[in-house]
């Protein structure tokens, strides 16, 4: 809106008086239009710039500062229930209900207060557009859209399978895994504590806080190791460090000492799965003749290190390092880690390397182990640095069509196929950068983003705009999925953890645009009136639904959207690592600090 230029008055023609026609009502008059039309002119800019200011000047009481030394960041103002009254003065977002005619627009109210006793309120309606490229939360439409589908997936949730580990959305009722041993542990509520946090969600926070401190019991169920670690261990203790309360830690300690007993081994390597009453451990049947898996037994560094910060038990720490030191003396084959390891025997299963499914977080925990302890771990980086040199080596390929993909090794042939699970390792990539050898710092950077576009065409080469959950690079396909079994698409959070890494290294505006175009297409496909649901087939123009709202869909898919619209004050790198399932955890400063138990383990 432009403000109409004000003509000086020397330039504006005004009726003069002949000499000697003294008409004093006459002359009376010419005045009175002059300031008539000054007064107008002035008044018409003051409205002007009153009614841009409501839209463009910043809204200071959005602005709360979290209790972490951060900087001010926004915490979005959630729907007021109808008929309540709002203050003057404020500016306010609505989210439209659950209608599908109405989800992709907002409605901003502008109050302007007249007087104290009353207002005049004037609507708005916006459509969501991309997001403004370069700025901060603050000002940003999509952090409202994203912090509105929290709120309806949380909403739904409490609705409709409050207490159960996750939610059906379209039948409205609680669903759980035979990864928490089918009991009602709560998933969600543990997993979505910090985003709730983090996006201001204060009161429903609050209600997820009574709810563990009420119900959240480990008394009789079985388990997976590696699941309960990274979301219930692992949100609770973010929940911990942003909050302070101290309910959070000793439910993760009760929790963490009822896992120990897994690693009852012949070798340490703890099993997939154990009893939280009898302490009884087993692995999967279908896990390469009993194996524990790599990427569970090497996804437990970040969360039990901080066990034994918090606890002084020295056992947690030993516990993975032990594991640590174990691989370290193992052969591994062209330098590549298999998927498999048996834990009687201490021999590898089948070789079967995978960047994706089954080897993932080992390799990330091997970067964060070195990040969290504020780069003093030098074994874990020279592990990470290690094993990447021989990813690059063996896995890693350029298609045809010029995309950088990551295959996958089994035995002895390498399988040009890449899944959603593996496009975390741009962000990894790029994570990891700083500190490379060799001054290779801009090379992995660069992987990284290569990494990143070819996720994002597995994206944008669907016809829901959402990536399958495998897809190929041969027989003339590229980025597709081939089999049926590959083309869904469960709310999965890696191709958008990758764009926030990007981002946050870069501040290349593609990373904000691919990650709108995604949550726009989440919001449009995957939201039905009941939460938030998977899709079986990307690339149908009428999917079906699969009827899960994944509890990491609010820990991890929600949350790296509302991070990568937000500014970077909001959980700085410097200061936070996220486990896998994104749940942050502040860097231990060790230089003058020894661990319990750790000389042990040198």
């Amino acid at each position: 809106m432009t403000t109409p230029a004000l003509l000086p008055l020397s330039g504006r023609r005004i009726p003069t008086l002949s000499p000697g026609a003294a008409s004093f009502p006459h002359h009376r008059a010419t005045l009175r239009l002059s300031e008539k039309f000054i007064l107008l002119l002035i008044l018409s800019a003051f409205i002007t710039l009153c009614f841009g200011a409501f839209f463009f000047l910043p809204d200071n009481s959005k602005h709360k500062r979290f209790d972490l030394g951060l900087e001010d960041v926004l915490i979005p103002h959630i729907e007021a229930p109808k008929g309540a009254k709002h203050p003057g003065g404020q500016v306010v977002i609505h989210g439209q209900g659950d209608h599908d005619e109405h989800r992709h627009s907002i409605v901003v109210i502008v109050i302007i207060t007249h007087t104290k006793k009353s207002a005049d309120f004037n609507r708005y309606r916006l459509n969501f557009g991309p997001p403004i490229i370069g700025i901060g939360v603050d000002k940003s439409y999509s952090v409202n859209l994203i912090s509105h589908m929290m709120k309806h997936a949380w909403d739904s949730y409490r609705q409709y399978g409050w207490g159960h580990n996750e939610l059906k959305p379209l039948a409205k009722k609680g669903h759980s895994t035979n990864i928490f041993g089918n009991s009602q542990m709560g998933a969600t509520i543990v997993d979505a504590l910090d985003s709730l946090y983090m996006m201001g969600l204060h009161d429903e926070f609050k209600d997820g806080q009574e709810w563990i401190e009420q119900n959240l019991d480990f008394s009789n169920a079985e388990v997976s190791v590696f699941e309960v670690n990274i979301r219930f261990i692992g949100g609770l203790l973010a929940a911990y460090y942003l909050s302070g309360q101290e309910v959070f830690k000793v439910k993760a300690v009760q929790l963490a000492e009822k896992l120990l007993p897994a690693f009852n081994t012949p070798t340490g390597i703890p099993w997939a799965m154990v009893n939280l009453k009898s302490g009884v451990g087993r692995n999967w049947g279908w896990a390469s003749a009993g194996s524990s898996i790599l990427a569970e037994f090497g996804t437990l560094h970040m969360e039990f290190v901080h066990l034994t910060y918090l606890t002084g038990n020295p056992a947690y720490y030993q516990k993975v390092m032990h594991i640590r030191k174990l691989l370290a003396k193992m052969d591994r084959p062209n330098g590549l880690y298999p998927n498999y390891l048996n834990p009687r025997t201490g021999r590898w299963g089948q070789h079967h390397t995978s960047v994706g499914g089954l080897g993932d977080s080992f390799y990330e925990y091997l970067l964060k182990a070195w990040l969290m302890s504020d780069k003093t771990d030098t074994e874990a980086r020279k592990t990470y640095d290690d094993a990447i040199e021989a990813i690059e080596r063996h896995l890693i390929r350029k298609s045809n069509g010029g995309l950088t993909f990551i295959g996958e090794w089994k035995n002895g042939h390498l399988e040009r196929k890449m899944g959603h699970l593996t496009c975390f390792a741009g962000g990894m990539f790029a994570l990891g950068a700083d500190g490379s050898p060799d001054d290779k710092a801009g090379h992995y950077l660069q992987l990284g983003a290569e990494i990143a576009h070819t996720c994002h065409e597995s994206y944008d080469r669907t016809v829901l705009k959402l990536g399958p959950e495998a897809f190929k690079f041969d027989s003339g396909l590229e980025a597709v999925a081939v089999r049926q079994n590959e083309k869904y698409y469960i709310l999965r959070p890696e191709v958008i953890e990758t764009y926030w890494y990007m981002w946050r290294f870069t501040h290349d505006p593609k990373y904000r645009q691919w990650g709108w175009e995604a949550a726009q297409a989440i919001d449009k496909y995957c939201r039905v009136s009941g939460g938030f649901s998977g899709v079986k087939d990307v690339y149908s123009s009428n999917p079906t639904y699969d009827d899960v709202q994944q509890s990491f869909f609010l820990a991890e898919t929600l949350k790296y959207l509302y991070l990568l619209f937000s500014s970077d004050d909001l959980m700085p790198l410097e200061s936070w690592v996220f486990n896998t399932e994104a749940h942050p955890l502040p860097v231990l400063h060790l230089a003058n600090l020894t661990l319990p138990g750790s000389q042990a383990q040198r």
